[in-house]
């Protein structure tokens, strides 16, 4: 059988800034990030299985995605973690509880890097990440995909 992808889309809320940056991204700024995350697989021909005719059910899918990374991201501030004020937000203030710094500048380049290490030891051994465009604007995106790699 042939294999096929499927696709779900994800929406959340999140600010960063770009350390560094020589433009207006250095400020802390928030997007309406839009996430598509295809898988490729062959559907299930298995009869007795409930899932028969799936590559992999949406619901699943929709599970890993939000438990690795739209219930983690949505509504936080992401920041470099060798950014220089970073370690002067305090999780204790309930502004700050929703920072998350991270090893790397949180462009949505390398978030898609990171999405990736978190999506894919959680698939189904039969079931591969294939690809993702992560929305930042409505006329700006970047792309990932596993052929890459």
């Amino acid at each position: 059988m042939a294999k096929i992808r499927i696709t779900k889309e994800f929406k959340f809320e999140t600010a960063h800034a770009l350390m560094g940056y020589d433009g207006l991204c250095k400020h802390i700024h928030g997007h309406s990030y839009s996430l598509l995350v295809t898988v490729i697989g062959i559907p299930i021909d298995d009869e007795t299985y409930p899932k028969l005719g799936m590559v992999m059910d949406f619901g699943d899918l929709k599970k890993i995605v939000r438990k690795a990374i739209v219930d983690e991201f949505d509504h936080s501030l992401i920041l470099n973690e060798k950014g220089p004020k970073s370690h002067i937000l305090k999780k204790s203030d309930e502004m700050f509880q929703r920072v998350i710094t991270v090893p790397y500048q949180p462009t949505s380049e390398l978030m898609l890097v990171d999405f990736a290490q978190r999506i894919i030891p959680l698939l189904p051994p039969n079931v591969k990440l294939h690809h993702m465009l992560l929305r930042e604007t409505v006329t700006s995106y970047a792309e990932w995909f596993d052929e890459d790699q």
